[in-house]
């Protein structure tokens, strides 16, 4: 599974607000051996939140965890770009999200509150244990939620606690070589596409060095392409450690 944050605010990018989602959704991911494939902070922009959600869309493996931009008001785009991408159908009026917002606002959810119970067609509610004004999903895939992180954190920890929690064991070796990242990178070319490679160069005053790390689902396969690096170090008598 790919996993794509999408936050979106024009006040985290013009420095308003401080986003929470990005550690949040790491950290709980990394509960169950997952990791982000992509993350994205964006404008509240029509043009650019639908070539986001078409990208996402377009990868079979794809898991959308897209925050902010559910409510009621003219800047609140989410839900109707989402309908246009996802569903290609207009927005429907969810029965039971609107009855929660009547019986929450009563008079007052007309006629703005009550725009936010017209969601995709085919959506699922999300339960927000803060104020029961829910986000909502997609076919299991693509999840919304509000961007008040007292509200989306909860909801989508529920989420992937549920959907997401079989455990995936990684492995991972790493070494720090004395060397350039150019010694090694005929080594590099030689790991196979279904082992994760990292290669971080480190610069200071007295030498440079490189860690390499590799990971992987099976242990014996990195321990193998891992012994070609420590190799042809051993062979060139290039000083490292293991971390």
């Amino acid at each position: 599974m790919n996993f794509y944050a999408v936050i979106i605010g024009t006040e985290i990018l013009n420095g308003r607000r401080v986003d929470k989602h990005f550690e949040f959704l790491k950290a709980e991911l990394s509960k169950y051996g997952h990791e982000l494939y992509a993350s994205f902070v964006i404008k509240d922009d029509v043009k650019l939140i639908k070539n986001i959600y078409t990208l996402v869309k377009a990868d079979k493996e794809g898991i959308l965890f897209s925050f902010g931009g559910i409510g009621s008001t003219p800047d609140d785009l989410t839900r109707s770009i989402a309908a246009d991408v996802f569903t290609a159908k207009d927005l429907l009026r969810h029965p039971e999200f609107e009855k929660d917002i009547i019986e929450r606002f009563g008079d007052a959810a007309y006629p703005h509150r009550i725009l936010m119970s017209d969601l995709p067609q085919g959506s699922n509610l999300l339960f927000n244990p803060i104020n029961n004004m829910s986000g909502f999903s997609l076919k299991d895939k693509f999840f919304f939620v509000p961007g008040f992180p007292q509200m989306a954190h909860p909801m989508l920890s529920k989420v992937i606690k549920r959907l997401f929690s079989k455990k995936i064991k990684k492995y991972r070796l790493t070494l720090l070589a004395k060397t350039s990242e150019n010694t090694l990178i005929d080594i590099m070319k030689k790991i196979p596409s279904d082992i994760e490679l990292s290669s971080l160069p480190i610069l200071n005053k007295d030498n440079i060095s490189v860690e390499i790390s590799l990971s992987s689902t099976d242990y014996l396969h990195v321990e193998k392409n891992f012994k070609l690096f420590t190799d042809f170090l051993n062979t060139s008598k290039i000083t490292y450690n293991l971390i």
